[in-house]
This record gives structure tokens, sequence and C-alpha cells, in this order.
């Protein structure tokens, strides 16, 4: 038994319309070095994990062409995608091609093809079935390449550019503190309000520092309040961001506010980016500590 891949494991299922470019795709993949399978089948891609993890390093860049075999390739094509959410090892991107319908009519003219799901039929007619029976798994994919205007080149050229291994995209949190009172940050993908929790302002002598001050940030986490509200969204966090990382996002936002943003969401951004900073790369700013240093300075 194998001890797993080493290092990034890529993996892409390509799919989509028949006749938008998964023909040219493929070839582009395999120009860039991936281990590419043209038609498998659903049922299949279990099994095929496990030959991928049991290879070592060997199989550690791979491409699988899923194209449409009726409503039983969905039903397995589905389960297989929930259970690869599940893996740590390996992060597939579902790449969809799609195209105009008067495009890809004019495409089967051309070849003097028949559609899959329209063999004796007008090709119209069979698109427009895959159509909606595709509309689900382009709804779950991470990429969707519109091939309507683009000539194969072109295709070809704008997937050497996005999965090049030189063009390693690398999934970055940033917790960022800031004070209702002087807006919610417009950038925030999450925001968390703790103004609910024991406000240090009201504490004379603390009232100028900042919860990046040891006094100050030990007074917002010593409450039991405190310590619950952390333990709850830190394991809301640890659920959320692989799932975040896995749909293709580069970086999450998340928002701590108090009132001012001054003690509390300092306190509190600080100590969830020293949490999450051990698995992914993280970064910490509090947006309005210089706006309340420069409010006071124009007060004295």
């Amino acid at each position: 038994m194998g001890t797993g891949p080493i290092g990034e494991t890529q993996l892409v299922i390509i799919t989509g319309m028949s006749g938008a470019g998964k023909t040219v795709a493929v070839q582009s993949f395999e120009d860039l070095g991936f281990f590419c399978v043209d038609n498998l089948p659903p049922t299949l891609l279990p099994k095929f994990l496990e030959l991928m993890k049991e290879s070592g390093n060997k199989m550690n860049k791979v491409v699988l062409v899923m194209d449409l075999r009726g409503r039983e390739f969905f039903d397995h094509l589905f389960k297989a995608l929930d259970d690869l959410a599940e893996t740590s090892w390996v992060t597939p991107k579902i790449l969809f091609l799609d195209a105009d319908d008067e495009v890809l009519v004019r495409r089967y003219k051309e070849t003097r093809r028949t559609h899959p799901l329209s063999p004796l039929g007008l090709p119209l007619e069979g698109i427009q079935i895959e159509r909606g029976l595709l509309e689900e798994l382009k709804g779950r994919a991470q990429i969707v390449y519109r091939t309507s205007s683009l000539k194969p080149r072109e295709l070809r050229e704008k997937i050497l550019t996005e999965f090049s291994i030189n063009k390693k995209i690398i999934f970055t949190v940033n917790v960022m503190s800031f004070g209702f009172k002087h807006g919610i940050p417009i950038d925030a993908d999450l925001v968390f309000d703790v103004r609910f929790l024991p406000n240090p302002f009201y504490i004379e002598h603390m009232r100028p520092k900042t919860g990046l001050e040891e006094e100050v940030s030990s007074y917002v986490l010593k409450w039991g309040e405190t310590q619950r509200f952390l333990e709850k969204l830190i394991d809301l966090l640890a659920f959320m961001l692989p799932h975040y990382k896995r749909e293709g996002k580069s970086q999450l936002i998340v928002a701590i506010g108090c009132t001012g943003g001054q003690h509390r969401s300092v306190a509190l951004a600080e100590h969830l980016a020293s949490t999450f900073r051990k698995d992914y790369v993280t970064h910490v700013s509090h947006r309005d500590i210089k706006k309340i240093i420069k409010e006071k300075s124009n007060a004295k």
C-alpha cells in the first residue's frame, strides 16, 4: 500500500456541452504534463482515486474528461464529487465548457456529427436537452469557459495560463478588525459583531489603549462569554475555510467588528489570526485604529 501523493495533487474534471471544445482542452492539459483520461465513467472515479493515492507522486497532475451519459451519469458523478469534498489530499476543480446554441449547431453541421441525445433528430433538440441536464453541474463548476467566440488556439492559451504550474494560487485568510461607527468593510466576506462582549472602553485607564496591548487583550479574552464565542467561531471557520478553498477562492476576508474598532475587535482579530496561522497563510489588519488615534489627537 502506498503512502499517498507527495506535495500538491491537481485533479481537474473536464465536462460541459458536447461540441464546446473538450478535445482541445484535454490536448492542452497533455501539453502541461497532466495524465489525461478521456470518457471515464463516474462509477470508476472512486477506484481511480485509489490508484492516484497509491501511486505516490507519479499521478499528481490528472485530468478526467466526463461526458454526458444520461441520468445515471449525474447520480454517480454528484456522489463522487461529494465524496471528494471529504478528502484532504486532493482538491478537485471542475472545468465546464459552454457555448451558445447557434454556435454548437454550426459545429455539429460542420463535422456532420449527430448529437448524442438526439441521434435521429435535430442537433438543436439534443443541445437543449443537454443544457437542461447540465444546469446543476455547471453551478458546481469552479471554472466556466464560454467558447462561442474562442478559436482553438485561444482556448488552449486560456488553459495554459490558468493551469500552468508556475501560477500557483495560495489561499489566504485575512482577519480584519473594524468599528461599526465607521461603517462595515465593503470587501468583507464574513462579518461578526462582538459588541455584546464586555467593553474595556468603560475602564478609564484602558480607554486610550488598544486591543494590541496585553492588558486590554487579557481583559477581553478572560470572560466566559468571550471564550464560548471564540470556541464556536473557531469551530465554524475551521469547517468553512476548507470549503472556500475547494471552491477556488484565493482569499477570505473575515471582519470582526466592535463599536469603535479599538479594543474588543482588535484583540479577537489577533487571537483568530494566531489560531489559523498554523494551517493557512494568514494576515491580520486593524482598519480603524489609526482613525481613533487621529481623532484623539485632533481633540487635544
